[in-house]
């Protein structure tokens, strides 16, 4: 199957780091296709604006909805974005790999949202949710904190993980159709002993084999072929040829 590893973390040493290259290297040696975005290492502009587009459908005013459809229907996103439009496009199982600071995503992530789930390319009118152009493949969040387990609690400080990525799940990656698996949570990896950093990276390679390596998933996205790319006509959005 083929995976993207979106991966947001500047520091290649860091827990993200490796479990970035522990999934890269099971699924490579599992015979899966990976690809990996380093946001950082790739340096990913995750400021979202006229810089997306390569021409625009209104030089006077900037709607940025407006200049996602455009680009859509006309090729005419930036490098960086189309670059990364085809890997999301290729992908069957896309894997999301990030730190969790002042909780949530780092801004290179979301800005990475921003600029390549674009409207015309992963979602448009009537191409949301259960009807997504993604639906039938898979999102996988791998995330680390400094947090403990008893933090993420329900009674913790910090409420429940569910709750703190409602908004990454149903928002974003449910918006395009992703069916999302739970996420894998190192919780408190800077400060657990070399042992259970090692336990979580074993857990995590099972995880992302386990997501990529289900027979009756794989069947069910060979069945659906390639994501649609599709096209506002200007009454109806239509297969894009």
């Amino acid at each position: 199957m083929n995976v993207l590893i979106v991966y947001a973390h500047p520091e290649p040493t860091s827990f993200t780091g490796a479990m970035k290259n522990a999934a890269a290297r099971a699924l490579r040696a599992a015979g899966h296709q990976v690809v990996v975005s380093d946001l950082y290492a790739e340096g990913f502009d995750p400021v979202g604006g006229r810089s997306d587009f390569k021409t625009t459908a209104d030089a006077a005013r900037f709607h940025y909805q407006n200049e996602q459809n455009h680009a859509a229907k006309n090729d005419s996103f930036a490098d960086d974005v189309a670059r990364e439009q085809a890997r999301l496009l290729d992908a069957d199982l896309m894997i999301f790999l990030f730190p969790i600071w002042w909780g949530g995503l780092p801004a290179i992530l979301k800005g990475w949202f921003d600029r390549v789930f674009a409207y015309g390319v992963a979602y448009a009118d009537g191409k949301r949710f259960d009807q997504g152009l993604f639906r039938g493949r898979r999102g996988l969040m791998g995330l680390v904190t400094g947090g403990t387990t008893e933090r993420y609690a329900a009674d913790g400080v910090y409420g429940e993980m569910d709750v703190v990525l409602h908004s990454v799940k149903r928002g974003i990656l449910e918006y395009i159709g992703l069916d999302v698996l739970p996420p894998f949570v190192a919780y408190a990896a800077p400060r657990v002993d070399a042992d259970e950093r090692a336990r979580y990276l074993t857990a995590w390679e099972q995880r992302v084999l386990d997501a990529a390596g289900d027979p009756a998933w794989q069947a069910k996205v060979r069945a659906l072929g390639p994501v649609a790319r599709v096209v506002d006509s200007g009454t109806g959005w239509t297969q894009k040829r």
